[in-house]
């Protein structure tokens, strides 16, 4: 941290300088003689009434009081990375959710009970990462309660696939009689080369926003409301929630909207989501171009890896991600209680 001598320098960083990367010193302590300095690298995510979020490589977000800034500067991205990193499930399924967040949580024990309104199984789940505290069966009970207080399916997210997927907890829900479903592959790829796309040669755009305009949701098509229709609360929450959440629209030269795309940024990964091309503007390219433009934005925010989750039967989806370099780290399935299981 290139500061000037005694701590103190100077504050070169503005609101404008949200999604850059950025170095700070603050003064931190009581004020009677136990004042420190202490430092944070990461990407400014927010600047709102006086406090600064900045979230690191890790993916932990510092909140920062403008008044305790002493020194800041925008600073270059990480150099990017050709390779992706080494993951654990944990820290992919944490990440993961995390990039499309649910509306409502509750603990219980090491798992995180879901809900949002029942927009996309993910966000109306459960995320078990140890141990719940209870006994299965009372943990079943607990859930099965919590997700019909909200009219909710129970259902558990479980890792499969891998050395450290819970094979004992899918043995013992199947013995319960709780379904599988939705067989899903977690995917990563090294972030750099998806940047390396040329430009449209036809002209079109692709532009970034914080959040969906009515053509990006008109194309996204699963709001549970029609083109033009209302769009649940909930479902604008899960959509615009996450550390740093981008939403791309790409354009042709008479600027309809032919394709869109979502990227959620946290720390060193980059969360990819929600691509979705035109019928009648496929195969031109058109997400591959999108996916290039959010990764650019994740290069620049100090991200290096990307990871992305697509249903195991949809095999369009699963070719073409193959081509952009993405291979399956671990897999997940749902299983949800039927109702003599939930009884």
């Amino acid at each position: 941290m290139e500061f000037l001598a005694g701590g103190r320098g100077e504050v070169r960083i503005t609101p404008a300088d949200v999604g850059k990367r950025v170095s700070v010193r603050r003064l931190t302590g009581d004020g009677e003689g136990s004042e420190r300095f202490t430092d944070a690298v990461g990407v400014l995510t927010s600047w709102n009434e006086g406090v600064l979020s900045i979230t690191r490589r890790s993916g932990e977000c510092a909140r920062i009081a403008e008044s305790s800034l002493v020194a800041a500067k925008v600073v270059p991205a990480a150099p990017a990375r050709r390779r992706a990193p080494a993951a654990t499930v944990r820290e992919l399924q944490e990440v993961a959710a995390r990039g499309w967040p649910a509306v409502e949580t509750a603990r219980l024990g090491e798992w995180t009970l879901r809900a949002a309104g029942g927009f996309t199984r993910r966000a109306n789940s459960v995320l078990p990462l140890g141990d719940p505290g209870v006994p299965l069966e009372a943990a079943l009970e607990r859930i099965t309660r919590w997700y019909g207080a909200r009219g909710l399916p129970p259902a558990v997210a479980v890792a499969t696939g891998s050395a450290e997927a819970d094979a004992e907890l899918t043995a013992r829900l199947a013995e319960r009689g709780w379904a599988d479903e939705r067989h899903t592959r977690i995917r990563i790829a090294p972030l750099a080369p998806l940047a390396d796309t040329p430009p449209d040669p036809a002209g079109g755009t692709v532009a970034l926003a914080r959040e969906p305009d009515a053509d990006w949701l008109a194309l996204y098509n699963r709001t549970g409301e029609g083109p033009g229709g209302p769009v649940a609360e909930d479902v604008l929450k899960v959509l615009t929630g996450g550390p740093s959440v981008w939403c791309a629209t790409a354009r042709g030269a008479d600027g309809r909207a032919t394709a869109i795309g979502r990227l959620a940024v946290d720390g060193r990964w980059a969360g990819f989501s929600a691509v979705e091309v035109a019928p009648d503007a496929r195969r031109q390219g058109l997400a591959t171009r999108v996916m290039a433009a959010l990764a650019a934005r994740a290069l620049a925010e100090g991200a290096s890896a990307a990871y992305l989750q697509v249903e195991a039967d949809n095999t369009g989806a699963l070719g073409f991600y193959d081509r952009l370099g993405f291979t399956d780290h671990h897999g997940y399935h749902y299983r949800r209680a039927l109702p003599d299981a939930a009884r």
